[in-house]
């Protein structure tokens, strides 16, 4: 009974977090029409410049770097889960685990020290 309901959790825990991302951008821009809405009813005056930038605000100048922080800690934590593993093997297949999360920090963290930050 208990491998029937991790076979059911593997396949709607996923389903449902892709659900979830999808309706809280469905409700950003939701959110920011009715902003635009309001503003024209208002009488307010939008140029296409104001339009593009409530429509895609510009990301945080360290985002790359925050995002490389995470990928590397993932990464540590994966490697730290074979350390505490008392068998030999298990540490070689966390650490060839880590290393994928590990490859897309330093990736991040490459983009970042090379970001044109203007």
């Amino acid at each position: 009974m208990t491998g029937e309901w991790i076979g059911f959790a593997a396949v709607i825990g996923p389903v449902i977090l892709v659900a979830v991302f999808f309706w809280f951008r469905y409700r950003g821009r939701s959110d920011m029409q009715e902003t635009i809405r309001h503003a024209l009813d208002k009488g307010q005056e939008l140029s296409p410049e104001i339009i593009d930038r409530l429509g895609n605000p510009k990301a945080p100048k360290d985002k790359d770097f925050r995002l490389g922080v995470i990928w590397l800690a993932i990464a540590v934590g994966l490697a730290m889960i074979g350390f505490a593993i008392p068998e030999p093997e298990a540490l070689r297949g966390t650490l060839a685990g880590a290393a994928f999360p590990f490859a897309i920090g330093v990736a991040y963290m490459i983009l970042h020290r090379f970001a044109d930050r203007d």
